[in-house]
C-alpha cells in the first residue's frame, strides 16, 4: 500500500474514530467509505460543485467563523468526503463535512475545498454519514428522533434499519419517533438540540403538549426568546429554551391551588389569633401574652377542633 494511500486512510480513521468505544455498527460503516475512497488523490474541489442533499441531522450547527478562521491560518488538514453526483458530471453529493465546507465556502481567502471522492449509492452515504455523527457520540437525543423520522419518512429504511444505522435498538427507535412526530420540527427546532436534556423529559414534555394544547407558535416563539436572553456563559442555551417551554406546559396543565385567604381573630387585648387558609388546609396561629392560656389552650384545643370537626358532620 502506498504512502499515501496510508496516509488517506489514517485520515479517514483520525476523523471516525475519535471515541475509543465507537459503536461497531459505526466504524464498519466508516471502514466501508474508507475502503471506497479514490485512491489517488486528495482533491481540490470548488465548493460550488458540491451539493449537500442529504438528511438533516443537526438542529443547531456550530458557527464556522472559528473554524474558518483555522482554515485561513493553517490549511484545511481534515478533508471532507464526498461521493460523485450521477446527474451531473463534475459535481458532486457532500457525505460528510458540512462545517469545513461552509468554513470553506465563506472564506475570502481559501478558494478550494479538500476532499476524498468515495464511491457510494445513496444508502451508503446516509449510512456514513449517520455513522459518523453517532461515533462522535455528540448528536443529542432530540436530534437523533428528528433524524430518525426523517430517514424512516424518506424511505430510507424501516425502524430495524434505522436501528442499525444509528446504533439504538429498534423500541428505543420507536419511542423516539413517537416524540419526534409529538413535539414537531417547528418547535424542537426553536428549542435546538438541548444537550444533556434525555428521552424521560422529552417523553414528559410530550404528554404536557397533549395536555395544554397550547398553540406551537407561541410556544416556538417562548424558546426562542429564552435561547436569546439565556447567559453568556451557559453552556447550551437550547437546555434554557427547553426549560422554559416545559415550565410553560406544565404551569398551563396543572390546576391551580386554593387562594390563599388569611383571617385575623382579636380574642382580648392580650390575645390574638390568625387563620390561613393554604394549599393542604388551614394554619392556625395564636399570639398571648397570657402563658396560663395558652397552656389552657394547649390542652384543650384537640377537644374542641373535635367539637368543632362533629358540629360540621352534623350540619
Amino acid at each position: 500500500m502506498s504512502e499515501g494511500k496510508k496516509r488517506r486512510m489514517s485520515m479517514l480513521d483520525n476523523m471516525t474514530g475519535a471515541a475509543p468505544a465507537a459503536p461497531m455498527m459505526a466504524n464498519r460503516a466508516l471502514r466501508s467509505a474508507r475502503d471506497a475512497v479514490d485512491t489517488h488523490r486528495i482533491w481540490d474541489l470548488d465548493p460550488e460543485s458540491i451539493t449537500d442533499e442529504r438528511s438533516a441531522d443537526r438542529l443547531d450547527p456550530a458557527d464556522v467563523a472559528d473554524l474558518r478562521a483555522s482554515i485561513e491560518a493553517v490549511g484545511q488538514t481534515v478533508p471532507i468526503l464526498v461521493r460523485r453526483d450521477p446527474a451531473r458530471p463534475d459535481h458532486y453529493l457532500l457525505v460528510y463535512g458540512r462545517r469545513r465546507l461552509e468554513a470553506v465556502r465563506g472564506s475570502s481567502q481559501v478558494g478550494k475545498v479538500r476532499a476524498m471522492i468515495a464511491a457510494l449509492d445513496d444508502h451508503a452515504a446516509v449510512v456514513a454519514q449517520a455513522s459518523e455523527n453517532t461515533g462522535r457520540r455528540d448528536l443529542s437525543f432530540i436530534e437523533k428522533a428528528l433524524f430518525a423520522q426523517e430517514l424512516t419518512e424518506s424511505g430510507f429504511g424501516n425502524q430495524t434499519e434505522v436501528a442499525e444505522v444509528l446504533n439504538m435498538t429498534k423500541s428505543a427507535v420507536s419511542m423516539a419517533l413517537s416524540v419526534a412526530r409529538a413535539v414537531g420540527r417547528e418547535l424542537a427546532s426553536a428549542i435546538g438540540p438541548a444537550h444533556g436534556v434525555g428521552r424521560p423529559r422529552w417523553e414528559a414534555m410530550v404528554k404536557d403538549l397533549q395536555a395544554a394544547a397550547l398553540p406551537v407558535p407561541e410556544l416556538a416563539e417562548l424558546a426562542q426568546r429564552a435561547r436569546s436572553q439565556a447567559r453568556p456563559d451557559a453552556a447550551d442555551p437550547s437546555v434554557a429554551a427547553f426549560d422554559a417551554v416545559s415550565l410553560r406546559l406544565r404551569k398551563a396543565v396543572t390546576p391551580p391551588g386554593p387562594r390563599r385567604e388569611t383571617r385575623r381573630l382579636a380574642l382580648d387585648k392580650d390575645s390574638a389569633a390568625r387563620l390561613t387558609r393554604t394549599r393542604d388546609g388551614l394554619r392556625l396561629e395564636v399570639q398571648t401574652k397570657d402563658q396560663d392560656w395558652a397552656e389552657w389552650l394547649l390542652d384543650h384545643a384537640g377537644t374542641a377542633l373535635e367539637e368543632l370537626h362533629a358540629r360540621y358532620k352534623r350540619r
